[in-house]
């Protein structure tokens, strides 16, 4: 899975709102998956569980409330990095909250009573959950911001929480990148070394804590946090990757579920985890690519970069040649230009902006596109901090394939009919064939009957980050789950958006603990609206 872009459509809507916030296959390792992989560690979770109940969370103001809306505070909550040696080397999560209201926004003389609180993740892995708990400002969350505080947190190895690095964050962001459809075997070779060189920069940089960053620690984290916080049974909502290791929380720890959501569920299959949930997804891409172009076709008046999703493909294929011969403001060259269309393959809310900004950057003006794809440079220690917990969670949870040949031959048979993610997803997740900490066996994710209170399951069909037999494969091992569909849409991650369907079905379980008696779906979000060009970009003549 992708971290760059990742965040849940309630982090989409809430940057929106609020903005200004700051900112062959793979190799079997000895001994089948199992529940019994993490079974060496449960007397380690079980007595920092009870440490962080003792001492709770000591709430106070956040480093940055001035500039923050609303009342969200700020603590810390102390885990072992290793849960073998509980009594080892601690580190310290930072946790934010915003309590409960109280408040009916649908009748001001209704008070709410409070539900206790609910944790969420964004995802990534990498994601921070920081700022969520100002989702609450929100109208879509304002039923939820009644009843429960609202918790969010950094996990392990991500922004205030022992922060991750692999690399300069000044060399994070380099110059113009190219990004070739059909690498060339020198231009293979090159990202093969880097891949290698990265992997050793992460070993450097955190000595022997690498391996302890991984998702089944991000679970025993989770089950912490939630002793620290008071509560005897865990309210958590996990999106995309959050799903993941929500799911790994609820095969470990079942009799500790409240309630769980799981939003843009990935699969979570131990055959999957992670080699082959990437190869998935960037097919998944090729097909939400074509829904765009697509889209932007339907709306040539507009936009005359063609009128068939053909056409379009041509245009942004002029744009990658023009952009590689000379990048816009010496900053965005073909590969700045991929990862700015690859945010909208995640989120349809994208799709305006970047069609804009390509039609003008072929008729001349680049303004859009620089600004839209170029890098932030005041981000990149964060941009670095993500990637780094995003390569070493993904890399220490389960085996990869060691031999570039394999990678080299899945995905150059995969580029043939997906080529517009595949070889970015390649070199994002490479460093993984060179992985020098311990590889994990994946936990069989699986509940049986009665083991586990119902959950609830949301996925939007036409999701590429996180492709929809993902989340069946969800349902079908969490025994007593309940799944509900977005039909025929495609953003990454549907809680709390523009979907009032979704959101009923989300707040009568979390308000009322009431789920559909089975399978339910919901009709999609509007399609996007075009942006009105202005007289002036309108009458520029296309070059």
């Amino acid at each position: 899975m992708r971290a760059a872009a990742l965040h849940s459509a309630a982090g989409a809507l809430l940057l929106t709102a609020l903005s200004a916030v700051p900112a062959g296959g793979v190799p079997s390792a000895p001994g089948a998956p199992g529940r019994s992989a993490a079974s060496g560690v449960v007397p380690g979770v079980a007595l920092a569980a009870v440490r962080a109940a003792a001492r709770g969370v000591d709430f106070g103001n956040c480093s940055d409330a001035q500039d923050l809306p609303g009342s969200m505070q700020c603590g810390t909550v102390t885990v072992p990095l290793d849960y073998a040696h509980p009594n080892g080397k601690q580190i310290k999560l930072s946790v934010s909250r915003v309590q409960a209201t109280h408040r009916d926004p649908h009748n001001s003389k209704r008070r709410v009573p409070r539900q206790g609180a609910l944790v969420f993740n964004p995802g990534g892995p990498g994601g921070s959950g920081r700022y969520f708990p100002l989702i609450g400002l929100l109208p879509e969350w304002k039923r939820i911001g009644a009843a429960y505080d609202l918790v969010g947190y950094d996990p392990r190895g991500v922004g205030g929480s022992a922060p991750l690095s692999c690399q300069d964050p000044k060399r994070f962001f380099k110059g113009p990148a190219p990004a070739p459809v059909h690498p060339s075997e020198s231009y293979k070779r090159e990202r093969v070394a880097q891949a290698k060189a990265y992997a050793q920069g992460c070993a450097q940089r955190a000595g022997s804590a690498l391996q302890h960053y991984n998702s089944l620690n991000n679970a025993r984290d989770l089950d912490v946090l939630r002793a620290a916080l008071g509560e005897e049974r865990l309210t958590f909502m996990g999106a995309s990757y959050g799903t993941y290791f929500g799911a790994l929380y609820a095969t470990l720890f079942p009799s500790h579920v409240r309630r769980m959501v799981f939003d843009a569920a990935v699969d979570p299959d131990p055959a999957q985890i992670w080699y082959r949930n990437n190869l998935d997804q960037s097919a998944a891409f090729e097909s939400r690519w074509t829904d765009f172009r697509e889209w932007i076709a339907e709306h040539d008046d507009v936009y005359g970069l063609g009128d068939t999703a053909d056409a379009v493909l041509t245009s942004y294929e002029r744009a990658r040649a023009r952009l590689a011969a000379q990048p816009a403001g010496g900053k965005v060259g073909p590969g700045q230009l991929q990862g700015a269309f690859l945010q909208a393959g995640y989120y349809d809310d994208y799709w305006p902006a970047r069609a804009q900004a390509l039609s003008e950057y072929l008729k001349g003006d680049p303004t859009q596109l620089v600004a839209q794809a170029g890098p932030v440079r005041e981000a990149a220690a964060e941009a670095e901090n993500a990637n780094a917990v995003y390569t070493a969670v993904e890399c220490n949870d389960a085996p990869w394939p060691t031999d570039w040949k394999v990678w080299d031959r899945d995905n150059t048979r995969l580029a043939r009919v997906a080529p517009f993610e595949t070889w970015d997803n390649v070199w994002a997740n490479l460093p993984c064939a060179y992985w020098p900490a311990p590889r994990q066996q994946p936990l069989d994710v699986r509940t049986g009957p009665g083991e586990l209170p119902p959950t609830l399951i949301l996925a939007a069909e036409r999701d590429a980050a996180a492709p929809y037999a993902g989340a069946l494969e969800m349902h079908r091992r969490l025994t007593g789950s309940v799944l509900v569909t977005e039909r025929d849409a495609g953003t990454h991650g549907i809680a709390g958006g523009p979907n009032a369907c979704v959101n009923g079905h989300l707040d009568a379980y979390l308000l009322e603990g009431r789920l559909p008696v089975r399978r339910a779906a919901c009709a999609p979000r509007p399609a996007p609206k075009p942006a009105a060009p202005s007289v002036e970009r309108a009458a520029r003549p296309a070059s």
